[in-house]
């Protein structure tokens, strides 16, 4: 199926911004929100990211006009007679997202695709609360939309494969990568992120580091940001819903620092608050520091741990070697995401996690996860798939195999 024209539903920071992407490659699309000091704001995004483009040179006023022409905002689902597809983008609570999918059904005509921007929640069940299940399907986009290229496809249980088909092809047709993600909760790239998050969210709660020397340690290793500058970034509450669903799911590997909620209660979310783990602006952050003082004198968290970049670096490539296992995506698939989704680097070259761990070597990964397990506990078990493949004497570059071939 051709798609004409799309509808969003949610005109907050990311519904804007998917919006403008859709215009952006020629499509009209409509923007609805409840609320209309949400979708000026929403309008509001999209024209300045042209506006950008303008100042830059790299478009004229009458271009972006002709582009800002394509939006429809609305309060209502009246524009939604002929919509081809609608991505959803409305706040992580599975209730709301099944309630406007419900909407969507009374609105839309039947052959309308629906597609989710959930960036952790299951396909699946929001599929459930609708009547045409195979018409529904995750479409992740990543922070900011505007520039991030990779786009996540979820099916869930019931997605048809016509679904799945149109919307690869119309991900592509908006110039994003699309890669097919088996469902699971987190799906690949925030998945591999929180373990690592929250290690790091340990570490600083534990006294091993401080934040900014953490992010220094990561920004050398070579991720382009580091972890606490990327959670202000994408906002404490965010991380902090995400990484509780995780919890629930996976069990005690994925348990959240308790940092995390600390933040949450003090209103710290991030940037978009003023404070985070930083304040913004002034950097480390005298209140921040109060609150790991507390938790360390009531025997909260413990102390005298050391820090060190492996410590949240390989639980990033452990989840991403029980995602191999688990069959959640492919071996390129899983460090192209990284790469795209992430900018994740290592040693000036743009490489995935599994790469990354066949250029150390799986017998010092398998061996560094091993320590870390009995100093730290068992949420650094080693997954199944670097134990094989050391045995097996697949330790990558220095043996010409490990997770990838090497010539």
């Amino acid at each position: 199926m051709y798609i004409f024209k799309a509808g969003v539903v949610g005109a907050g920071t990311m519904g804007g911004e998917i919006a403008q992407v859709i215009t952006y490659s020629g499509l009209p699309v409509v923007m609805k929100d409840i609320d209309q000091e949400m979708l000026d704001l929403g309008m509001e995004k999209i024209r300045s990211i042209y506006q950008r483009r303008v100042d830059k040179g790299k478009m004229s006023a009458s271009e972006m006009q002709s582009k800002l022409d394509l939006v429809t905002p609305t309060l209502t689902y009246d524009e939604f007679e002929d919509v081809d597809i609608v991505i959803e983008a409305v706040p992580e609570k599975m209730a709301i997202k099944q309630a406007v999918l419900k909407e969507l059904e009374e609105a839309c005509p039947e052959q309308t695709i629906f597609a989710s921007n959930t960036s952790a929640l299951s396909i699946s069940e929001m599929g459930a609360a609708t009547d045409k299940p195979h018409k529904m399907i995750g479409m992740h986009f990543f922070n900011p939309a505007h520039v991030m290229k990779l786009v996540e496809v979820i099916p869930g249980l019931d997605t048809g494969q016509e679904t799945i088909d149109d919307v690869v092809m119309f991900t592509e047709s908006l110039r994003k990568i699309p890669v097919v993600v088996k469902e699971c909760p987190g799906f690949l790239v925030n998945r591999l992120l929180m373990p690592y998050l929250n290690e790091a969210t340990k570490a600083l709660e534990e006294g091993a580091a401080t934040a900014a020397e953490i992010d220094q340690a990561v920004t050398a290793w070579g991720m382009p940001m580091g972890p606490f500058t990327l959670m202000d970034m994408l906002g404490i509450d965010v991380c902090g819903h995400v990484g509780e669903y995780l919890y629930e799911e996976y069990g005690e590997r994925m348990a959240p620092a308790k940092l995390f909620f600390k933040l949450l209660e003090a209103g710290r979310l991030g940037e978009k608050s003023g404070a985070g783990f930083y304040d913004h602006p002034g950097g480390e952050s005298a209140q921040v520091n109060e609150m790991i003082e507390a938790l360390q004198s009531a025997g909260e968290v413990p102390t005298g741990t050391l820090f060190s970049v492996e410590r949240l670096m390989f639980p990033l490539i452990n989840e991403a070697a029980l995602c191999i296992q688990e069959n959640i995506a492919s071996l390129t698939d899983i460090d192209m995401s990284m790469v795209a989704g992430t900018g994740m680097t290592y040693e000036g070259e743009r490489v995935g996690p599994l790469l990354i761990a066949d250029k150390i070597g799986l017998d010092v990964v398998l061996e560094t996860l091993q320590e870390l397990q009995e100093a730290l506990g068992p949420r650094f078990r080693p997954a199944r798939p670097i134990k094989l493949r050391v045995r097996a004497g697949h330790l990558g570059e220095k043996t010409g195999r490990g997770f990838h071939e090497h010539t």
